[in-house]
């Protein structure tokens, strides 16, 4: 079974549906470790609640974003990760730190990217006028949010919508593919190569797998 760290700053709801699924025997892998850089999040106490181990480390005890990256890594690395998972996890990291992880460190954002990178992704979308939203897992690299993306899931924006009514919508759709994803990666079918994503040893295109509607 692969091992896995799972980063938050929140409630958790996508790592709690990776547990859910790793529980369930749907992915072949267990996560050993919730880390957040709050020690309010919601998130620590459902997986402490699962057995978890957990840990609190904030970013307001560093005094740069070096410092805490470099102290962030060397706490993952004594789990022997094969996977590290973003799950809300809302840190800009460093450029040693997405190198040392490259090839096994996934994020779920909230747009159907390269569209939205950043935050408030749902008002953007509905500001745009957009008819279609979504959300994106992909591989993190150094650029923000511009990792090659392994697959999409496409919700509709209805007139009338709110932020709340596309986040509660995207939500949805992110408890449902991240898990997926996090199952091909244990099943060795996920890989990032030279080339870009592959899955089952063929290259996928620069949306990922499929736009799941």
């Amino acid at each position: 079974m692969k091992r896995i760290v799972v980063l938050i700053s929140g409630t958790g709801s996508n790592m709690q549906a990776i547990v859910d699924a790793c529980e369930k025997q749907q992915i072949n892998g267990e996560v050993v470790a919730v880390i957040a850089n709050k020690e309010t999040a919601k998130g620590l106490g459902k997986a402490a609640d699962r057995g978890i181990a957990t840990h609190a480390l904030s970013h307001k005890a560093f005094d740069s974003r070096e410092a805490y990256d470099a102290e962030l890594q060397a706490l993952i690395d004594t789990y022997q990760p094969d996977l590290v998972i973003l799950a809300g996890f809302m840190r800009i990291l460093t450029a040693d730190f997405t190198r040392h992880f490259a090839g096994r460190m996934l994020n779920i954002h909230p747009s159907l990217l390269p569209k939205y990178k950043g935050v408030n992704t749902h008002q953007r979308a509905l500001d745009a006028g957009d008819k279609e939203h979504g959300v994106s897992v992909h591989f993190v690299t150094e650029e923000l949010d511009g990792g090659p993306v392994v697959l999409q899931a496409k919700v509709p924006v209805f007139e009338g919508d709110t932020g709340d009514d596309l986040q509660a919508r995207v939500h949805e759709q992110e408890h449902r593919i991240y898990p997926l994803v996090v199952k091909w990666f244990c099943d060795d079918r996920l890989a990032l190569g030279a080339q870009g994503v592959e899955l089952d040893n063929q290259p996928l295109g620069p949306q990922g797998y499929a736009s799941e509607d």
